[in-house]
């Protein structure tokens, strides 16, 4: 496999709402991978990667069914690649070194293009060094507009992740063996932006669409909103088709890391008024990860202004045809050193699929987890056997969940599914891309130590 070098474009612009925004459906924009440093607390943190050297990565904004070219540059002295995280694009634009792609040099450019079908809030992140880079800061939020304009007057994205640093601002270790082997290594510093508390003004009275987009290695957070009349519009990407309750501090959504909600709501009417968004950490209080202030004289909208979100164009299963595939997730029955290559290892394996672990990126011969027929509708039985949460991610496909031993659940669209402690999940989804796509704990610690391989669609 060659890599590709396409030396086009320039530097990031400048955004607006909280973070910085660039447009890529018209025209090509370099995204330059460096070094960055940013004030995460009182003092400066060095050694961050963002696609800006003082400031998170961008949002991306693209335009269901418009070319979006997206060349990526590295300037790392590691290997890098980019992966657009729930978008249903071509195998090789997916950005999984040695399974779609070689990995991104130091010095060199791979040219990202794709047309994605499906409109929704989705987010990228790197698939090489994942746990490095993606511990330090490259992490962000890529929002697909709709054809058609549903209606908001604004729209705010919260990018929520977390940090682990010394009292300095500078870096721990982003990960421990213990943690590995269990529910992950947390951050310390939990932020949303990389701020602490952000305040966002938006219009008395007006319809703001909020993005909600879990970036974390680690971390399910539990969010509810406070203040706000509101509702859920899209989960994971895809428009919401049923009733869905609006979680309160009581019963919080649970957003695994990977996975994103959308929320419509209608900002209060009063000067200075307010909106939180709202999460619950162990042993402390809710807290406000980002604050929505009313401004300005109050405009007369309503949520039932707002148009249905369009489905997007995805093939829906035929049960009563569809094969049945099991996966069991749980710990590896033995240890070894995985393969490294070029794009890291945490130098343990101690999570397998079907109880055998991943045994590293570079590493030859091994075969898919399974093989699927292009077009063919299938139902995949996901067991989870040990006591820990698993955010499990499959690239290229969407699939809907109809059956958990422990739980009601939604028929809501998704590209990750939150498996709990020993539960069992039946999924259905159609095979309708070809290529070999990654099928992996969106933990990256788990996803590094062996909860990890790939699902074929020929």
């Amino acid at each position: 496999m060659n890599r590709r070098e396409f030396l086009l474009g320039s530097g990031a612009t400048a955004g607006a709402l909280g973070l910085g925004c660039i447009g890529l459906a018209a025209g090509a924009q370099e995204l330059v991978v460096q070094p960055a440093s940013f004030a995460l607390r009182d003092q400066v943190t060095t050694g961050m990667v963002s696609l800006s050297p003082d400031a998170p990565p961008p949002v991306l904004h693209g335009k269901q069914g418009e070319v979006m070219r997206l060349p990526v540059r590295n300037t790392l002295p590691d290997y890098t690649a980019m992966h657009w995280h729930g978008l249903r694009i071509p195998n090789d634009m997916d950005g999984v070194p040695y399974l779609t792609q070689m990995p991104i040099g130091p010095g060199e450019v791979f040219d990202y293009e794709f047309t994605p079908p499906d409109a929704g809030t989705y987010w990228y992140h790197p698939h090489c060094m994942t746990m490095e880079q993606m511990a330090h800061g490259l992490t962000g939020v890529l929002v697909i507009a709709e054809a058609a304009d549903p209606g908001f007057d604004s729209e705010q994205v919260i990018n929520l992740r977390d940090f682990r640093l010394n009292d300095d601002g500078s870096f721990l270790p982003a990960f421990t063996a213990r943690g590995a082997a269990r529910a992950g290594t947390f951050g310390n510093v939990q932020t949303a932006n990389w701020l602490d508390g952000p305040v966002y003004d938006h219009a008395a009275g007006s319809l703001v669409r909020l993005r909600v987009v879990n970036t974390d290695t680690t971390r399910i957070y539990k969010v509810h909103l406070s203040g706000a009349e509101a509702r859920i519009i899209a989960w994971d990407g895809h428009p919401v088709e049923v009733d869905f309750p609006l979680p309160s501090a009581d019963d919080p959504l649970l957003i695994g890391p990977g996975q994103r909600v959308d929320f419509a709501l209608k900002m209060p009417l009063g000067e200075g008024q307010t909106v939180d968004l709202m999460a619950k950490f162990p042993g402390q209080p809710n807290r406000s990860m980002t604050r929505l202030r009313a401004v300005g004289a109050p405009v007369s909208r309503e949520l039932r202004e707002l148009r249905p979100l369009p489905v997007n164009p995805t093939t829906k299963p035929d049960l009563a045809n569809a094969e049945l595939h099991e996966f069991v997730f749980g710990w590896t029955p033995e240890g070894g050193e995985p393969t490294n290559g070029f794009c890291g290892s945490l130098g343990y394996n101690f999570w397998s699929i079907n109880r055998t672990p991943w045994p590293g990126d570079a590493a030859k011969g091994v075969g898919p987890l399974a093989t699927l027929q292009r077009g063919k509708s299938y139902v995949v039985r996901l067991r989870n056997e040990s006591p820990n949460l698993h955010p499990i991610h499959l690239h290229g496909l969407a699939f809907v969940p109809i059956k958990s031993n422990l739980r009601p659940l939604p028929p809501l669209l998704t590209d990750t599914m939150l498996l709990l402690k020993d539960e069992v999940v039946e999924i259905a989804l159609v095979a309708d891309n070809p290529g070999d796509w990654a099928f992996h704990c969106h933990v990256i610690e788990h996803q590094k130590t062996g909860l990890t391989g790939y699902i074929r669609v020929d």
